[in-house]
Order: C-alpha cells, then structure tokens, then sequence
C-alpha cells in the first residue's frame, strides 16, 4: 500500500498528543497507514539498493530498515515522545552505527526527502575522505563526474567556517571544506508521494547515486586499513 495523507496525519496527531496511552489506542493505525508502507518501500526498493551494493540489509523491519517512531530522548533537549517523521536506511551493519555510509528515505508532513551520506560522519572518516579527493582517487573522479552530471541531488553537511583548502579548485573545495557529507534530495510532491510510483522514482534517483555511494563506502574501507594499522 502507499503512503496516504492518513499517514501524515497521524505522525502529527501522534506527535501532538504525546502520549503512550494514545499511541497504544491507535497502534492499529500506526501499523496499517505507517509501518505497512514503509515495509511495502523496503520491499520494493531492495532489487535497486543490492544492484548498488550486496551486502546492504533490506530487511523490512524496525531496527533493520525502518526508524522507531519512539523518540531517544536520552541525549535531546526535546523531551517529545514520539517523531512525526518516520525514515528507512539501506547500508552495511547496525542500522544505527556511524562507520558506514547508506542511502535514505525519509517521510514528513513538509514531504519527504531522500539521499546518500553519513548521519554523523567520525573525524577519522572524514580525514580518510579528504585524502582520497587530494589523492585524485579513481572512485572520487568517478563520484564527481556522476555529481556533477545530475540534477537531483545537493551536496549538503555543514563546512567549515574557515576555508582550511583555499588553494584547491573550487570543484573539490564543494568536497573538501564539509564537516559532514551528505547528498540530499528534497520534494512536496505529494501526489508521488501517495502514488504507487514513489519507489520507482527513488530507485531511478538512487542508481545515480551509486558512484557517490561507493566513493563514501571507498572511504570507510580505507579508515578501517588505517585503524587496524593503529597501535
């Protein structure tokens, strides 16, 4: 089944309320307009992601593929319950760790957006990052050549506040002078949204991705080389 304005509209009814005590009453809800089309995306999306990389898990369920829609509020000032988001994640390993890079959905009541990059890249990964671009590594040129023939997608993440590559192209500045990595698409086309062409549309976006995708993946190999030959 697809995405509905039903499914919109209990993310915000269910973050506004806030309360355990709501949610239980509506799980039905929750299964048949929230979870139930996420595990319907999954599904489709897995033929794609595997052509991008094998060892993704597509598994279609919470804590695999698919978020909590209970909120960590452990480590947050916002004390709310519950997320009035809702995303699924393709990549290797923990669903939640930060050593590898994936590829992403992600659904709200603004639209959705989707992409490819790390949710919190380390500061040895990023080092490992930037020296293959300085490098002029294979897969970087590979990763370029496919960003910059696209229109799809941003490179996003937040740079640094002072140039610390001044005297590098500006091409590779864009790369270079990120804190963070990202490549980020944004819609409120809600008609995709609710339509059963959704996931035909994000595995056509994501193939162009795939270059970018085995650049960062490059990049995480190479950290591991380089923590394993750390004392």
């Amino acid at each position: 089944m697809a995405f509905s304005a039903g499914t919109l509209d209990f993310l915000f009814e269910n973050r506004l309320n806030n309360s355990r005590a709501w949610f239980e009453a509506h799980k039905e809800d929750y299964r048949r307009l929230v979870l139930a089309p996420l595990q319907e995306l999954v599904r489709a999306l897995t033929p794609c992601v595997l052509e991008i990389d094998g060892e993704f898990a597509t598994e279609p369920r919470v804590d695999r593929t698919i978020c909590r829609i209970r909120r960590d509020t452990r480590f947050s000032h916002d004390k709310s319950l519950y997320r009035d988001n809702m995303w699924i994640i393709f990549k290797r390993g923990r669903m939640h760790g930060t050593e590898m890079p994936g590829l992403y959905f992600e659904i709200s009541e603004r639209g959705f957006e989707y992409g490819c990059g790390y949710y919190a890249a380390s500061a040895s990964y990023m080092s490992a990052y930037r020296s293959l671009i300085l490098a002029g590594d294979a897969a970087f040129e590979r990763a370029r050549r496919a960003f910059e023939h696209q229109k799809v997608y941003a490179l996003t993440g937040g740079c640094y506040k002072r140039p610390h590559y001044p005297d590098q192209p500006e091409q590779l500045r864009a790369w270079l002078e990120r804190r963070q990595i990202c490549f980020t698409a944004q819609s409120a086309d809600f008609p995709l949204l609710f339509s059963q062409g959704l996931a035909d549309k994000l595995a056509e976006d994501f193939r162009l991705l795939a270059p970018i995708y085995r650049f960062l993946l490059r990049a995480a190999q190479v950290e591991r080389q380089h923590q394993a030959r750390t004392p």
